[in-house]
């Protein structure tokens, strides 16, 4: 049965503008405040190696000056009136976000509009921001997690567009002009497919006059997003190691593709996450590999469920010396989680400890703005929040096993390891 004391069809104003716009509301008046987050459909999708990060330097640029707004006027004009407002590139979307007083919401679409639709890429601001890109990625190749990463992903999607760094590379950003921001900003940025989301002290109706206002008459004139090629899993252990010689920790990252956010066994496979490295003190590995082996300085899980195939992942850092009993142990745990049954407390305890949390997850308007969009992204329905408990509570352990069983495995998956020269063995 729905628990209607969740947002859903019947609090949430769900209109499409003329321009391919959608527009979710919800009304929130415990505070004088409201906040935006949404998307636009232009990300890295259409990246090559040579061009990485441009889709992500196109969104970082465009609050940083626009044909009426210079970069100081954008800032003070926010801070004014004590609003914020951040836009970040994606593999598949441009994120934007907000937060303001509800009297202000009128100031910030302004605001959000001319940076979306007017980005002047200002020369001076431009680069400074390819130095604070390059910073980071230097930052980034001196850090196991990081390094661990970049290599997972290399390794598990190949030549795949998941493979490629969003941020960039060392290589790459430095050759990216401004002429290749201003044709990517043209050919991808537009109305069709935006998501807005706008949740607070604000009502549904004043909130669709205001958006109209701003971007009504944006043209749904930017190409798609090209189809996603499909994901080839290994069909062995794949392997590779980043040598980090000053290094005195080991990072390691393994999995597989996991399933998309919208699959019908998503949930299953998230609860098997969930048991798996996130509940209590992340999970049976936390249990496993940190506390009973004393192996990691941290172990857990991740499902980034998404558009498409992102990784189902484990993550632990280590002493170099125990890298290979931590991948043993971590192999363990996912033969276990495939192929032992489920006991049924385990499932029960993962289960209150899902639906207990969801309502904290929903106590800020940027919690319910941010799932009330991913509700529409993932076509997850308005009614999604209202069903999820019972959907959750419906799973059971053999439903829970078969999706661990379609998306994991201890023997076909890819693990790479950033650090210093492992020891001989």
């Amino acid at each position: 049965m729905p628990d209607t004391a969740y947002p859903g069809p019947e609090t949430i104003h769900r209109s499409v503008l003329d321009n391919g716009i959608t527009l979710l509301v919800y009304e929130n008046f415990a505070a004088e405040t409201v906040v935006i987050d949404g998307l636009v459909r232009a990300g890295a999708l259409v990246e090559t190696r040579q061009h990485a990060g441009l889709a992500n330097f196109t969104a970082e640029m465009l609050l940083r000056g626009t044909a009426r707004r210079t970069f100081e006027q954008i800032y003070e004009e926010l801070e004014s009136v004590g609003a914020s407002l951040d836009i970040s590139g994606g593999r598949h979307t441009t994120e934007f976000s907000g937060s303001s007083l509800a009297e202000d919401l009128g100031l910030v679409l302004e605001l959000l509009a001319d940076s979306l639709r007017h980005p002047a890429f200002p020369e001076r601001q431009l680069e400074a921001l390819r130095g604070e890109i390059l910073t980071s990625l230097q930052i980034q190749a001196n850090d196991t997690h990081a390094m661990a990463a970049h290599a997972f992903r290399e390794l598990l999607y190949q030549d795949h567009p998941y493979g490629l760094n969003v941020d960039g590379y060392l290589d790459s950003i430095p050759t990216i002009t401004r002429d290749d921001l201003v044709a990517f900003h043209d050919r991808y940025y537009g109305s069709r497919g935006m998501i807005m989301t706008v949740v607070g002290a604000v009502r549904h109706e004043e909130v669709l006059a205001k958006v109209k206002a701003a971007l009504g008459d944006w043209q749904p004139a930017q190409q798609p997003m090209p189809d996603l090629p499909p994901v080839t899993r290994p069909a062995t252990t794949v392997r590779r190691h980043v040598n980090m010689p000053h290094k005195t920790q080991s990072d390691i990252l393994l999995g597989l593709p996991g399933p998309v956010r919208a699959a019908p066994d998503y949930l299953a496979a998230s609860m098997a996450n969930t048991i798996l490295g996130v509940f209590g003190m992340m999970g049976r590995l936390g249990q496993n590999v940190r506390e009973v082996q004393g192996l990691a300085y941290y172990a857990y899980s991740r499902l980034q469920g998404g558009l498409g195939p992102s990784p189902w992942y484990v993550s632990t850092g280590v002493s170099p010396d125990k890298v290979e009993q931590a991948i043993s142990s971590i192999l363990h745990e996912i033969d276990r989680l495939c192929h032992e049954p489920i006991p049924e407390e385990e499932l029960a305890d993962s289960q209150a400890y899902r639906t207990g949390s969801l309502p904290v997850s929903l106590e800020t308007n940027d919690g319910l703005a941010g799932i009330i969009s991913d509700m529409e992204l993932y076509t997850l329905g308005l009614d999604y929040l209202q069903l999820l408990p019972d959907r959750l509570n419906a799973l059971t352990p053999e439903t829970v096993q078969a999706a661990a069983q379609k998306y994991l495995s201890a023997e076909e998956l890819a693990i790479a390891v950033a650090g210093p020269e492992l020891p001989a063995t």
